[in-house]
């Protein structure tokens, strides 16, 4: 007995100890991240400055329609009527509500963070549960399109013909990791859950009774959305910019030879090691380290994809943010990043195998692909920073009249 209650009173004081140690070393890595600051400010500046031009030029204006789109389409109930069309394939395949459909296709349409974003509209408006909350945001997170055929397959690997590989790897992972988590929290489910038909007419009333149940006029409706869609946008860049600034520092500090020492034990390649760990913190930047590389084009695709279903810690961070105040829990989704990696360059290696030769024949057509994306590339290097201060004017203006009419 008294053994017992001895290893009770140890447990205890573990318990009590382990928030004493979280706080420390978040207080030293703060410290630390504060010190290399003030050290090297140069560093810090051109690191904030590729990342500012990155979300300006690039990130902005990509996703700023898709986010006021999307809105839109929430007040108007359109998302309501939709999950009664799809309910028939999203509950048998990924045990989750119709509206989820939306949510996976939007999501995978404009890239990350998109997917979070509206699976927590759903959450906050009683869609979906927190159980399936947590399943729409492991497999609606994802790449977009025009990033992977442009960005990753034109502007690093300079070959357009890898975009389908890198595309179809993605996409497949993303799948399978949205099938496998069909069955997490399988016993957690509605107990009153019925199917329901597939009716346009009922789509259509229920989209009806949801915009009269919000209520908002077009204007008004029009106005919030852009206000919200640049409120979450200045957040993503936020995090863009502090994990650029991160991963500059890191090629200077003491951080790197230990990171290092760990991948060595890993069998890693040492012309690898710092491509992986700016990968990890943030993909875009890891991508390019890849493909700068002297790896074999089969381990660059394959570290690739596994980065592109990762996510790195830079779009993870975004996404535990905007679910922050809500009940949904980040584990779940973090768990699915490991999945959806492993798998992407599963799907890449026997893609690769098998295509080969198919790949390298289609490479010699595909020069006018190329000159397309190379040409919307520097369209929205030269133009989208002009748009993003337009829209960033625009939001401040309405923010001010909202304000101006809450006070009347």
């Amino acid at each position: 007995m008294d053994d017992f209650r001895s290893t009770e009173n140890e447990n205890a004081v573990e318990v009590m100890i382990l928030p004493y140690i979280k706080t420390f070393f978040l207080a030293a890595f703060i410290i630390y991240i504060t010190v290399s600051l003030i050290q090297m400010p140069d560093v810090a500046l051109s690191s904030s400055t590729k990342g500012l031009n990155l979300w300006w030029s690039i990130v902005f204006p990509s996703l700023l329609p898709f986010f006021i789109v999307a809105e839109l389409l929430f007040g108007l109930g359109v998302v309501h009527g939709v999950g009664i069309l799809s309910e028939k394939f999203m509950r048998p395949l990924f045990n989750v509500p119709g509206s989820g459909g939306f949510v996976w296709i939007m999501g995978m349409a404009s890239g990350y963070p998109a997917g979070a974003k509206w699976t927590r509209e759903l959450r906050i408006n009683g869609q979906v549960t927190r159980i399936e909350a947590e399943r729409l945001v492991a497999f609606t997170n994802a790449s977009s399109p025009l990033f992977i055929l442009s960005a990753v397959s034109v502007g690093f690997f300079g070959d357009p013909g890898l975009g389908v590989l890198l595309a179809a790897a993605h996409y497949g992972g993303c799948i399978i990791v949205g099938f496998l988590m069909r069955f997490y929290g399988y016993k957690d489910q509605r107990s009153a859950y019925r199917t329901a038909s597939f009716s346009i007419k009922e789509a259509f009333i229920s989209s009806h009774k949801a915009r009269l149940k919000d209520g908002r006029p077009f204007g008004k409706l029009l106005g919030d959305a852009v206000i919200q869609s640049v409120q979450t946008l200045l957040l993503v860049g936020g995090f863009i910019i502090l994990f650029s600034v991160l991963t500059g520092l890191l090629k200077h500090s003491f951080l790197l030879d230990l990171s290092y020492g760990f991948l060595h034990l890993l069998t890693v390649p040492s012309d690898l090691h710092f491509p992986v760990l700016t990968g990890l913190l943030e993909l875009t930047t890891g991508i390019g380290e890849v493909t700068s590389s002297n790896a074999p084009l089969l381990t660059q695709l394959c570290l690739a994809s596994f980065m592109l279903g990762f996510h790195g810690f830079s779009i993870q961070a975004q996404i535990a943010s905007i679910l922050a105040d809500t009940d949904i829990r980040f584990t779940p989704y973090l768990v699915a990043r490991m999945i959806h990696g492993i798998t992407a360059v599963l799907i890449m290696f026997f893609l690769y195998q098998m295509t080969d030769i198919v790949r390298t024949n289609s490479i010699n057509v595909s020069n006018i692909t190329a000159h397309h994306n190379h040409s919307y590339l520097e369209f929205m290097y030269m133009y989208g920073p002009i748009f993003t201060i337009f829209t960033l004017a625009l939001a401040f203006i309405l923010s001010c009249q909202k304000i101006k009419q809450s006070h009347v």
